[in-house]
């Protein structure tokens, strides 16, 4: 039993959203054209509270970028994006959320974020979705989303740790590159922990 896993393709990660992803936008064919070849299709959301701490506006003098200590993690601060309920948090326009067997939000806490759509960034609590694919009899995942450097390859790397076999699908990403060539630095990891990275197409035609 395989899944496809959609991860945090929402307003605010594609063009025009307040933590735009450049060509965000474009994963949205590449995921719609998987869905077709999967018995099992879920999502992630990023669903956050207005006050949430990981939000460079609920630290003075601080931005966007900016790295600060948080209940004893590092934690990146972002443009409030996401927030639950606003548009933003919705997902995209054209992406065919009707496929979604099972949706889990994450970054729900105030007090700390969730990059990968299994834990939060301290593995405090789980969202449900490894519990469920196991359930569900999932032995490999296909993963793909936003952003390809942040949530989608700690989706990966959590992935890995549950013990599924774990393909990235590769064109059907885009990162936020906060840093030059981050990207490229988060396919390198997730291969050399076991990701394999593919294209749509062979994955269509395997």
């Amino acid at each position: 039993m395989r899944a496809l896993i959609c991860v945090d393709i929402q307003n605010d990660f594609c063009p025009g959203g307040s933590l735009e992803v450049r060509e965000g936008d474009q994963v949205i064919p590449v995921a719609n054209k998987l869905m077709e070849h999967f018995d099992l299709v879920v999502a992630t959301q990023d669903w956050h509270p207005a006050n949430h701490k990981s939000f460079a506006a609920m630290h003075p003098w601080r931005y966007p970028g900016d790295v600060i200590d948080l209940n004893g993690l590092q934690q990146i601060l972002w443009p409030i994006h996401c927030v639950q309920g606003s548009f933003g948090a919705e997902f995209a326009p054209g992406l065919n959320a009707d496929a979604f067997e099972k949706v889990f939000v994450k970054g729900t806490d105030t007090e700390i974020d969730s990059y990968s759509g299994f834990f939060d960034n301290g593995h405090r609590k789980a969202t449900g979705l490894g519990d469920y694919l196991k359930e569900k009899g999932v032995e490999e995942v296909y993963i793909l989303g936003l952003a390809l450097d942040v949530c989608v390859k700690f989706t990966v790397l959590d992935a890995l740790g549950l013990g599924f076999k774990t393909y990235l699908v590769e064109d059907g990403c885009r990162g936020v590159n906060l840093n030059e060539g981050d990207s490229d630095k988060a396919l390198s990891e997730m291969r050399e922990k076991g990701a394999i990275i593919a294209q749509s197409d062979q994955i269509i035609t395997s």
